[in-house]
């Protein structure tokens, strides 16, 4: 490299080509920058087109493959220069043939995936042709180490391609992975190590305790039924003893009212077991597909009074009241502290016993039925009437009491 001295010297004897040498190198440098600006612009659209959409485990098993695919390349390298005796540009055009006709098969099995849900035969010529260029790598290496690396590489590479075929596969079918049947944690579940549930432990204890209990209670029922002798009733009574025991020790069986539900739930199922047997279960494609429930039948009080005069009934005497205002107010309040009184009691009263009990006609005590039985109360006495036997309001029946006497709705 010339010295300060002699860059001096130069450019002092020789202006002219300076100057030229001078020019060049700008053009070079704004050369060079243009190059540059065109890669980062070429660059730049690769990774917005190609990079981006991405997730970001495809971007990196395409970066992990190529440098697989690269070591790979290196390996056939010194394999076609050292095993086959190829050398300058014929070694240069021949060595990575293989690498080639991998990526070429991988992209037509990504193509028939997109097309036709499968990879194909250039799927299986992937993985073909990643061990015979792993196998051919590794026939050149100078240690056991260097071939286990060299039939490494490859095969890692075809792998991730698998893996991303898989999730591109499950993406375009729509479908998802296959559940194996034998897995750590169905194995655990099956040797009751591990629960299925999200239950905690007291609470798959005091499970098991209650079903002790009722299994011991079944068997204890069973012997007594089946005359057995009183030594082994005796030791089934023994042992329910204790179960009984146990629970209300670690479970709080005394004092739980959900326990002592669960129990009897457990009792209950299985001392009918037989009536399985008797079971008359619906058959799905012959029942009916919008099935009326069935309702239960009316008490003959009810009933007769249902066939009563109902609210959409026509009513003769349309003659509207001729009274005062003062005598309106009085006979609206009566007829609201008579329906206060009935709905105290109760009872719902209907508009005819409105107008007979206030002398009023039936299109007023109508019009105060219809305003006061949409009032809390009032509604949920005819919702509760609906409910056990299925009858629409129509303002002609009573309500029930609680022990399911009908009210005719007289005071």
């Amino acid at each position: 490299m010339p010295t300060l001295e002699e860059i001096t010297v130069f450019v002092t004897e020789k202006p002219l080509a300076t100057a030229v040498i001078a020019l060049l190198g700008l053009a070079g440098l704004a050369l060079a920058l243009l190059a540059l600006r065109v890669v980062w612009r070429a660059l730049s659209w690769l990774f917005t087109r190609y990079v981006a959409p991405r997730p970001i485990e495809d971007v990196l098993t395409i970066v992990a493959a190529s440098i697989a695919t690269g070591v790979s390349a290196q390996g056939m390298w010194r394999f076609s220069g050292d095993v086959l005796g190829l050398d300058g540009p014929l070694r240069l055009l021949l060595f990575a043939f293989i690498e080639v006709a991998i990526i070429t098969s991988a992209v037509r099995a990504r193509r028939n995936m997109r097309e036709n849900f499968s990879a194909g035969i250039d799927g299986i010529a992937v993985w073909a042709l990643t061990c015979l260029t792993a196998v051919l790598s590794s026939m050149d290496a100078r240690s056991l180490a260097e071939a286990v690396f060299r039939l490494a590489a490859p095969l890692v590479a075809a792998w991730l391609w698998e893996r991303g075929m898989a999730i591109e596969r499950h993406r375009i079918r729509g479908t998802g992975r296959i559940n194996w049947r034998l897995t750590p944690e169905r194995l655990l579940v099956r040797l009751g190590l591990a629960e299925v549930s999200d239950r905690t432990a007291s609470e798959v204890d005091a499970h098991r305790r209650l079903t002790r209990v009722a299994l011991a209670a079944k068997r204890a029922k069973a012997l007594r039924e089946n005359g057995a002798s009183e030594r082994k009733l005796r030791h089934a009574l023994a042992k329910l003893d204790k179960a009984m025991d146990q629970a209300v020790e670690h479970t709080g069986l005394a004092v739980d009212p959900a326990r002592q539900e669960a129990l009897l739930a457990q009792i209950a199922a299985l001392y009918n077991t037989s009536a399985l047997i008797d079971a008359d279960p619906r058959v799905p494609w012959e029942s009916d597909p919008n099935p009326v429930p069935a309702r239960p039948a009316l008490p003959p009080a009810l009933a007769e009074l249902v066939r009563d005069e109902d609210e959409d009934a026509v009513v003769l005497d349309t003659t509207p009241q001729v009274v005062s205002t003062a005598e309106r107010a009085a006979l609206m309040r009566a007829a609201r502290e008579y329906w206060d009184r009935q709905i105290a009691k109760g009872i719902v009263p209907r508009t005819v016993d409105i107008a007979q009990e206030i002398g009023i006609s039936l299109a007023t005590a109508r019009e105060y039925r219809a305003l006061w039985k949409l009032e809390p109360q009032a509604h949920a006495l005819i919702e509760a009437l609906y409910h056990q036997h299925g009858i629409v309001d129509t303002g002609a029946f009573p309500a029930l009491d609680d022990d399911g006497r009908v009210l005719s709705g007289k005071s």
